[in-house]
């Protein structure tokens, strides 16, 4: 019967470029009953400004999300995927949130530097990042060794042999 069991709330962050929305496509392909966000649609505005006010707005978009898919009895899983660089902005959505009787997982993604910039100049290849992405991400990655979390080396893993790991 559905509901009956413990909801799963997976927290999976990493530095841009890392495979957080594509581990996150695979998770939901394959975990039953599962619903799927991703921070960044919350930040799709033009222009991009990043001020206190957007930053609490998005916040808020978030946690509002979170909470709906949470309080639904069609959903045993909840998958999230942002940057989830620091452990204040994990705690601050998480106190947001209706737990009682959620299981949550928080994942950090990790890969080698030269990894993670092969992967992003890829996606500046395709069109879908500027160069400047790679010294971000890079900057980011020693940020998740202080985050809470499980950490996953994707240096040579697929985003199925990640999904994989992230369910046992």
């Amino acid at each position: 019967m559905k509901g009956e069991n413990m909801k799963t709330l997976y927290l999976i962050g990493g530095p841009m470029g890392i495979g957080k929305t594509t581990v996150s496509r695979e998770l939901l392909r394959t975990l039953p009953r599962c619903a799927f966000l991703d921070g960044d649609w919350c930040w799709l505005m033009q222009p991009f400004t990043v001020t206190d006010e957007t930053k609490a707005m998005v916040l808020d978009n978030i946690t509002h999300v979170l909470a709906n898919f949470l309080r639904c009895s069609e959903f045993d899983n909840i998958v999230f995927c942002w940057v989830l660089h620091q452990q204040k902005i994990v705690d601050d959505i998480l106190s947001r949130l209706p737990l009682d009787g959620v299981r949550v997982i928080s994942i950090s993604l990790t890969c080698m530097p030269d990894v993670l910039t092969e992967r992003i100049r890829r996606d500046i290849a395709a069109d879908l990042r500027d160069e400047s992405a790679i010294s971000r991400a890079l900057s980011y990655l020693p940020l998740y060794e202080t985050v809470q979390s499980l950490k996953l080396d994707t240096s040579t893993l697929s985003a199925t042999e990640i999904a994989e790991q992230i369910r046992i």
